[in-house]
């Protein structure tokens, strides 16, 4: 949900998603006037409390000497931003956030008139919602992971500690997962899956269940490739499911499908699909998404392309049925939900895909975990008036050239090591090799509309993805709830990898040498956010909706 408020010169705007909520400031010339920052006070009304919320910047002449790990009241070492989130924010509750402007001195500050601004998280698990989303936290090299569980991987914790680090990073995710496949709780249901990686013995374990509680349930895995098919086929002994399994092995490239439709009675009422691959890895390391569509023609969709995977067929048939079934956009999308499946005979999904990239009016934000293509590459490239977020896993070979515009901002996979940044914790990976940061497939395209349009699946934004893999795509126009969760999500990723990647770049990957972050004790800290035509300005208008 969205709301906003204004007072005194200050405006503020609140995008809630299930578990994020960003708040957007905005001033006037009078009211930025000796400004030292934001305090920001939260009252939770579902929970019964209320408290102000804490940051890590300081000023220096208060504390000189940051204790590592440390957080300092916002009352007293104010917000120098014009945007701030709360990622402690829980699904289905109601907050109110008081944002006081802070004037005075550093040791000396003084509370302005605050601007209160109430609002409610959207749910979870609500079986009148058409859509649930649910996103791990991915960021398991983080300082609030350090300040939690220290810098051992979980696996590395006493039992106890080790099952809250899990259930932290999953922040819902694989939780999420094995409730759905657990609602096939009788031999009304039946279970269509197709998985790439799927080697977590607890989902693995649920599938059992809901087939020992008479539940029909198939499976169709990746056999193209050795090091997904040996876990996957190892998994599925140790747990013993192997007679539910069908492999899919015609052809050269990958089944990279992570979707799981529910039928009852014969008839398909929902599916989950997304980035997740039913791994350690997908569930707590990288990022990653769940998405439940409850909706029948959806379901029957992909139930329909389960049956053509379950033929194994090769890549001409295959290619054909897709094409036919879900053929290439033009356009606009369609209002709704629209199904897009591959392999498919061209690249025409994926130039659609940039020209929604292309034809954003307010902003555009997207994953691209193993690079950039040259269809986005030649829209990045071109000189915009709005801003254009990318996330990655790793640096793209021509990011040097598509990020030439200020305006496309890309953040990069990467954490703080040793002692990097004075007064902050040790953070490492714990997850993976091939991907640790950043696995999602989704863009997003003026997401703060009124007409948003979201794009997320099982595929990357690649040629091998629209052309050779086995994979799924949702695209869901004019949906604001679906749009704000995604977009909160989005900029807690980005946010906390760009931020990462910069300090790395400062001294060319080395960021052994530490470095002090302190705020300033005049209101100088604001020019920037009002520099006409600036990133920081843009930023600023587009959080806050304010007037440019």
């Amino acid at each position: 949900m969205r709301a906003s408020k204004s007072k005194s010169g200050v405006s503020v705007r609140a995008i809630a998603g299930s578990h994020v909520v960003i708040l957007g400031m905005s001033a006037t010339k009078q009211a930025r006037k000796g400004l030292l920052g934001f305090a920001i006070r939260r009252s939770d009304l579902t929970e019964n409390e209320r408290y102000w919320l804490r940051g890590m910047k300081t000023f220096r002449e208060v504390v000189p000497f940051q204790r590592p790990g440390a957080s300092y009241s916002l009352l007293e070492h104010p917000v120098q931003s014009f945007r701030w989130a709360d990622y402690t924010a829980k699904p289905d509750h109601k907050y109110v956030y008081e944002v006081v402007p802070m004037r005075g001195t550093p040791k000396f500050l003084v509370e302005g008139q605050k601007v209160e601004i109430a609002v409610s998280t959207e749910s979870e698990g609500d079986p009148g919602q058409t859509h649930d989303v649910y996103f791990n936290r991915g960021v398991s090299a983080s300082q609030a992971y350090s300040e939690k569980f220290g810098d051992k991987k979980p696996s590395d914790l006493p039992a106890d500690e080790a099952k809250k680090a899990y259930q932290w990073l999953s922040r819902g995710l694989e939780e999420a997962l094995i409730s759905f496949v657990d609602s096939a709780k009788n031999n009304h249901f039946a279970l269509r899956a197709a998985v790439y990686e799927f080697n977590h013995d607890p989902v693995l374990d649920a599938f059992k269940r809901a087939s020992g509680n008479g539940a029909d349930v198939q499976i169709i895995y990746d056999a193209r490739r050795d090091e997904p098919k040996t876990s996957t086929e190892q998994a599925l002994a140790r747990t013993g499911i192997t007679s539910l399994a069908h492999p899919r092995q015609t052809g050269s490239a990958i089944s990279h499908n992570k979707f799981v439709v529910l039928l009852k009675d014969n008839q398909p009422v929902a599916v989950w699909t997304g980035s997740t691959n039913v791994t350690e890895s997908g569930l707590y390391g990288q990022s990653n998404v769940g998405h439940i569509v409850r909706d029948r023609t959806v379901a029957q969709s992909y139930l329909g392309y389960w049956q053509q995977l379950r033929q194994d067929p090769d890549y001409a048939d295959l290619r054909d049925w897709t094409q036919n079934q879900t053929a290439d956009p033009t356009g606009a999308p369609a209002p709704g939900t629209t199904v897009l499946f591959s392999p498919r005979q061209g690249l025409e999904v994926l130039q659609w895909y940039a020209d929604r990239l292309d034809k954003a009016d307010d902003s555009a934000h997207m994953t691209a975990a193993f690079g950039v293509h040259d269809l986005f590459e030649d829209v990045l490239g071109k000189q915009k008036a709005h801003l254009r977020y990318v996330l990655l896993e790793r640096a793209d070979e021509d990011q040097v050239t598509w990020t030439r515009d200020p305006d496309v901002q890309a953040g990069v996979g990467a954490y703080i090591p040793g002692d990097a940044l004075y007064g902050w914790l040790r953070e490492q990976t714990h997850f993976g090799t091939h991907v640790r940061y950043v696995h999602d497939k989704f863009m997003l395209i003026d997401p703060l509309s009124d007409d948003p349009v979201v794009i997320t699946g099982s595929a990357n934004f690649s040629e091998a993805s629209t052309k050779m893999n086995d994979e799924n795509m949702l695209v869901i126009r004019g949906d604001t709830r679906v749009a704000d969760i995604y977009f909160g999500e989005f900029m807690r990723l980005f946010s906390h990898y760009y931020f990462r990647d910069l300090i790395a770049k400062q001294k060319g990957q080395d960021v052994t040498t530490p470095r002090t972050l302190y705020l300033d004790s005049t209101d100088k800290w604001a020019n920037r956010y009002f520099k006409a035509g600036s990133v920081k300005s843009k930023e600023r208008i587009l959080f806050s909706g304010a007037s440019s």
